[in-house]
């Protein structure tokens, strides 16, 4: 009797194992699914009334995108706004000796969809006016249907922002969420260094 059942622990227990291994690789895969993949075309508007289409308006550079689809989500974005300012856009008078100079395309995407859309053109003035003049150019507004780009970029946590860094012919080469850390910007850098 005391055979048998370890005889079946050992089988239940080797078939969980196989269950929760195959649920890790499923879910590993599934999160870095769009790594090396084409970003898919997202056309946009500037605060500056200039229509984008990313990724074939910004090949020929890197590209950092940060996507957000809620107002939660909206205010983690922002917390991005500085330190990406300071890093990848400032360009000082006089650049000190540990100055590194980014060529890099950066937009901020707020995504507005189903009903949200309606309030678009309201919103827009509004961060227009409140906006800090240097970050205008870089804040791209996206108006239309979402499904296609919660596939495409699996981002389905809708209370975080997503970041995406594309290389030079529109491959998403780097993934992150959530609101800014140290650690996630040094990825980031690191990665348009090479």
């Amino acid at each position: 009797m005391k055979g048998s059942l370890l005889g079946i622990f050992k089988i239940v227990t080797m078939k969980n194992i196989c269950y929760y291994l195959f649920f890790l690789f499923f879910l590993s895969a599934n999160v870095h699914a769009q790594l090396g993949s084409q970003f898919p075309n997202l056309e946009g508007e500037t605060l500056l009334n200039k229509q984008v289409v990313i990724p074939s308006d910004t090949k020929e550079k890197f590209t950092l995108l940060g996507m957000a689809y809620s107002k939660k989500s909206e205010e983690d974005l922002k917390t991005w706004f500085n330190p990406i300012y300071q890093k990848f856009i400032y360009k000082p008078k006089n650049p000190g000796l540990f100055y590194t100079e980014y060529d890099v395309n950066v937009y901020f995407i707020p995504m507005f969809t189903g009903v949200k859309k309606a309030a678009y053109g309201k919103v827009m003035k509004k961060m227009k006016d409140k906006t800090d003049p240097k970050l205008v150019p870089h804040i791209m507004f996206y108006k239309g249907e979402l499904k296609k780009y919660k596939e495409a970029l699996d981002f389905e946590k809708k209370d975080v922002p997503y970041f995406f860094v594309l290389d030079k012919q529109g491959k998403i080469v780097f993934v992150t969420s959530g609101s800014y850390n140290d650690d996630k910007l040094d990825e980031i850098e690191n990665l348009l260094e090479e």
